[in-house]
This record gives C-alpha cells, structure tokens and sequence, in this order.
C-alpha cells in the first residue's frame, strides 16, 4: 500500500496580512501531481485543512479544485478535523463524500470505523482520528477527570485495538491523528491546544498500529520509523524558513514494514530575515527583492516611513521592527507620578524618549511646550 501523508494545509491563512491562497493552491497542485506521478493508494490529511472555522467561500472552492485534481487520479483521500476546523462544518456531507471517494472524519464516535483500503497484500485499515477536545471526548466516553489529550487519546486508541483485533489476521492498520507528541518540535506558527491541562501525548499511546500519520506540528519530524509528522506544506512562520516543505511518500509492506521518503514541495516564495540599519538595508539587499521579508532596524532614532521606503526596494517586506542595539529598556513608571507630580510636558518628553530610544532636542522641547499651550488656550477658548 503506498500513502502519501500530508497534514497542516491552514488553506485561507493570512501571513502578516498577506493573503495566501494563491501560493495555497500551487503549491498544493503540486502536491496532487506528486500523488499522481507517484501512484499512490491513498492521500492522507491529519488535519487543518482550513485554518479557520468558517472559510471563506474562495478558500473553499479552493479546496475543492485541489481535492478534485486528487480524486480525478483515482486516489483515495482520508482526512481529519484538526484543532483550526470546525468538526460540524468540515464533516457535513461526510457520508456523501465517502461514496465519491472522499472520506471526512470529523466525529468522535467513528474513531473504531476504519476506512478499509485494499491491494494486492489484502486489506489495510485506516483509522481516521479527528482532534479530540478533551473536555467533550471525557464526556462522551465517561472518562474519569480531569480530561487531557493523553487521556483521551488512550481512549481512543483502545477502541482501534479492539477493532483491529476482530479483524482478519495480516490486516496492516493506520492511525491519523493530529496532536502534539512528546518529543517532537514545535515550528512557531502552531495554535496551542492545552485547554485546561498538558496539551502532549506519548508516542508509546499509538502502539499497535503499523503507521501513525500525525498531524499539528508544522515541522516534518521523524519519532521513529511509524511515527511521524508531515509538517506544513508551506512556512507559515518566519521561524520556519530553514524548513524543508514536502510530504512523507510511504510504503507498507505486506508484512506491515514501513518505509519512507520525502518529497518536496515547491517554494513559491522564500523567507527571509535581515537586520541593520535603513539606509544599509536599501543598499545592500536586493537580493531579498523576491522573498517575503522580515526586517530589525537598529537606527539609533527610529526611522520614519520606514515600510514604504523598504517596500521601494523590499516589495514584499511584510514585518518591521524597530530594535537598536543601543536602545536601554526605559525605567519602570512611577504610577502615583503619573498625573500628579509630571506636568504635560514631562509626560510628552517621556513619550518621545521611550518611543525612539532618545530624548527631544533642544528644539524638539519647544515645539512639545507650544503644543502644549496651544491645547490649553483651545480648552480655555471653549
């Protein structure tokens, strides 16, 4: 049986404002030829497809020319709810789906109803399960408190055990779930999923299966030859630029042996971070002209317009933080000082000092003390 495993699509996701569906669907374009180009059974999704509860209509409709692209090479496709879909909404129509070829499992009580796939070897069970919130799963299977994923993960996999057990002998099993192992490594653009307790599960949880497709972590991520996450097909955090973007490619033996390759995916535009003066910047980096860019500006006096002068040269600066290497964190404010003992002025030369890491000129004061009279002479004026 060949599977390729992908996870974490977030398709309608913004990245510092900037929409990214476009970048989505050619990517994942890509993705559905390698799953043509290389024959594979079954496409698997361990969550987040969507990013959001409710997608807008383009990021569905994009999703569905990607999903079709899959099915239209004959492949089977098993997904799941992740922690950013809603379960009711992604699994509507679920039933209907599956008759096309399409299996969405969103719903706790089906986590021991497998997809069952079949090759040449026999048949192979796949297990399709959704991210469980421990609160409501506690409550649907009457699991002693206090709920946490580990617990009810447990649970879960206690009633594949139990099914895969009535099954025919030699039939090869596979787990979807989207959690967050002990072990692995968070890549930065993750939504937590601790809700009232530790949001980690142990790998030894999923035991008894042939291969676990794991999803949530954005990294792809090896925890041993049955266990791994897909990651992300795309970055989704500048902490993630050094990432290698792709699909697990695997192969299960009729034995059950598990083997695996990645395949990358294109990368539509890179990320980049850069640090240094404005005027620096502008010189010296157009090289980054065509990447999505993150930028620290260590001007001893913050500059002004400062993105509109980088997007000049940078034209997909995205990011810019003022942080000088000579900048000192301003005292702690004195609260009873505060309205009390600072006249306007005080407070308008703080502000300014604390803003761009140095006091008011000579000059600056003046205009700050005009002000200050111009104000006072319009609050008396009426």
């Amino acid at each position: 049986m060949r599977v390729l495993h992908t996870s974490d699509w977030h398709l309608g996701r913004t990245f510092h404002g900037q929409n990214l569906l476009a970048d989505q669907e050619q990517v994942l374009g890509a993705l559905a030829d390698l799953a043509a180009e290389h024959a594979v059974d079954t496409v698997l999704i361990s969550g987040d497809l969507y990013d959001r509860a409710v997608p807008s209509p383009e990021t569905v409709q994009t999703a569905t020319r990607i999903l079709r692209r899959i099915r239209d090479a004959g492949i089977v496709i098993v997904a799941i709810s992740g922690n950013h879909d809603s379960a009711p909404r992604l699994g509507a129509f679920a039933d209907f789906l599956a008759a096309g070829g399409l299996h969405l499992r969103t719903s706790l009580d089906r986590v021991s109803d497998p997809v069952v796939l079949s090759d040449r070897a026999g048949p192979v069970a796949v297990y399709p399960l959704p991210y469980l919130e421990p609160d409501l799963a506690r409550a649907a299977w009457d699991l002693p408190a206090p709920a946490d994923h580990q617990r009810v993960l447990a649970a879960a996999m206690h009633r594949v055990r139990m099914d895969l057990a009535a099954r025919p002998a030699g039939t090869r099993s596979v787990v979807l779930a989207h959690a967050f192992v002990v072990g692995a490594i968070a890549g930065g653009s993750e939504r937590s999923i601790a809700v009232g307790g530790v949001e980690s599960v142990t790998a030894d949880v999923f035991d008894g299966v042939d291969y676990v497709a794991l999803g949530h972590l954005h990294g792809a991520q090896v925890l041993n030859e049955r266990v791994r996450y897909s990651g992300s097909p795309m970055a989704y955090s500048f902490s993630e630029a050094g990432h290698r973007k792709g699909a697990w490619l695997i192969d299960i033996a009729a034995s059950g042996a598990v083997s695996g390759r990645r395949l990358d995916l294109p990368v539509i535009r890179r990320l980049a971070s850069v640090r240094g003066r404005l005027a620096d910047i502008l010189c010296a980096r157009t090289d980054l002209a065509d990447c999505y860019v993150s930028v620290e500006l260590t001007d001893p006096v913050r500059p002004l317009d400062a993105m509109r002068r980088l997007r000049e040269v940078l034209p997909h600066a995205l990011l810019v933080q003022w942080l000088p290497d000579e900048r000192k964190p301003p005292a702690p404010a004195d609260p009873l000082a505060i309205g009390h003992r600072q006249t306007d002025l005080d407070v308008l030369v703080e502000f300014v000092g604390s803003s761009r890491g140095s006091p008011p000129t000579s000059g600056e004061r003046v205009l700050l003390d005009a002000a200050v009279a111009a104000h006072r002479m319009a609050e008396a004026a009426g």
